[in-house]
């Protein structure tokens, strides 16, 4: 208290000065109109200022979680999509009825671990058994395929990633009728090749590349990328067709597990032709 008042009375010449300018500042712009509204102005500016500064900080902070909550909202989005319903009546499966019966589940995943440089690259996700997921589902994200769930845990599983020698993955053109085989070579992991394609199917660039339907793991037209380049290689009757992926498989965080709830019943069935 005593250094306080020594203080005071020490620099007392100042602190009136800068009393007296404080309450002359006051009185002009109080009645001066165009004081008073420059003032209110400019307070109006910086509180704005600091304002959104708060709100961007605060966005960019819940930014996690809120592309979890749009992860989950499109998983139930997917669910609700035309796609994820096989149409029937009397349990005869037709194409142009409005009854419809669903297939696929989505549960969205996070990616936490994911390689693209290697031969067999893998994914890790944080969803395991306990939320449903198990062996041989499919795996896909907004923009298309990512590979099938390989190995899982109580919490986590792997997935065998399309940028993998042993992936293999139906697939046909959009608006054509024929099914193929899509493989990755290792090369580069922007771009797959897709072969089985009869040599006298009429082809263009740029033409959009999906998933056929025709196995029990994927639906039907997931994207998966677009013709860059096609051939006919000497002795072949088909060709050998170069696509451009439409997912970035080095910049993956949130994806989709789906699940085929008449999986078992179709290769049951399709068991019995092999026997």
């Amino acid at each position: 208290m005593r250094s306080l008042l020594a203080f005071i009375w020490k620099n007392n010449f100042i602190l009136l000065f800068l009393l007296l300018e404080i309450v002359s500042f006051g009185l002009v712009v109080q009645n001066n109109n165009f004081h008073n509204a420059s003032f209110i102005n400019s307070a109006n500016s910086v509180t704005g200022g600091a304002l959104q500064w708060q709100s961007n900080l605060s966005g960019y902070i819940g930014l996690r979680e809120e592309n979890a909550i749009l992860a989950e909202e499109n998983s139930r989005l997917h669910a609700q999509s035309i796609t994820a319903f096989t149409k029937y009546t009397n349990r005869t499966f037709i194409h142009i009825d409005t009854i419809f019966n669903q297939r696929y589940t989505y549960l969205n995943a996070e990616v936490i671990n994911n390689s693209v440089f290697k031969r067999n690259n893998y994914l890790t996700l944080n969803r395991g058994y306990a939320q449903g997921v198990a062996p041989e589902m499919g795996v896909i994200s907004s923009n298309g395929v990512i590979g099938i769930v390989k190995d899982v845990s109580e919490y986590f599983c792997t997935v065998l990633s399309v940028l993998h020698k042993k992936s293999k993955t139906s697939a046909r053109i959009a608006g054509k009728d024929y099914p193929g085989t899509l493989t990755w070579d290792g090369a580069d992991f922007k771009y797959g090749t897709l072969t089985e394609i009869p040599s006298h199917v009429v082809l263009q660039k740029g033409a959009l590349v999906t998933t056929s339907g025709y196995s029990a793991i994927y639906p039907d037209e997931v994207p998966i990328g677009t013709i860059v380049d096609y051939e006919v290689l000497p002795g072949d009757d088909s060709y050998t067709i170069r696509i451009k992926f439409s997912e970035d498989y080095s910049n993956l965080s949130h994806v989709y597990v789906v699940r085929n709830l008449l999986k078992e019943e179709q290769l049951e069935l399709e068991s019995k032709l092999e026997d």
